[in-house]
């Protein structure tokens, strides 16, 4: 897809696994081990280790902006979480550009 989409994004809209299900994510960019981590920890654990290099700055900056908006366990951004997929059926390309 020429960069287009990321398979690392803040939030899917279907899911068959809970978090604590997932004890290790890989993917061509590296891999993240996940036990023991609480789901902060695990957010940068995944973007630092496993999202695409063209996508971990627009990833840290959702999470960042998601813990200062007040998210506490789990910070999440609800009006952008699946914006995402939203900007890859209007424009083609998951990326802000």
């Amino acid at each position: 897809k020429d960069g287009a989409i990321s398979c690392i994004v803040p939030m899917v809209s279907h899911h068959d696994h809970t978090e604590h299900d997932v004890m290790f994510i890989v993917t061509e960019q590296g891999m993240a081990d996940l036990r023991g981590k609480s789901p902060r920890q695990r957010a940068k654990l995944i973007i630092n280790n496993c999202a695409h290099p063209e996508y971990r700055d627009q990833l840290n900056d959702y999470f960042d902006r998601a813990e200062k908006a007040g998210g506490l366990h789990t910070p999440h951004l609800l009006l952008e979480a699946l914006s995402w997929h939203q900007r890859f059926v209007e424009t083609g390309d998951m990326r802000i550009k």
